[in-house]
């Protein structure tokens, strides 16, 4: 699944790839929002992990999840 972070101050976007399940990437957005944590951190399908102040954050897209093609595809 895709996850889009928007950075304040930053002029680009993070982007990551995620096998988190959209349900634990909202859970660890809110946690960090609510100040339990204070930062977000999440984990990429490569296992790195990004870590973000919570109130840094502008905002996060999280995107379906999706199912990888392969090859060529005819329209």
């Amino acid at each position: 699944m895709e996850v889009k972070i928007g950075v304040q101050h930053a002029n680009r976007e993070l982007v990551l790839e995620s096998e988190q399940s959209p349900d634990e990437v909202q859970q660890a957005v809110a946690d960090a929002l609510a100040g339990k944590t204070g930062l977000l951190q999440l984990t990429d399908d490569k296992g790195r992990r990004v870590i973000i102040p919570a109130d840094r954050l502008a905002y996060v897209e999280i995107g379906e999840v999706s199912i990888r093609k392969v090859g060529f595809g005819a329209i």
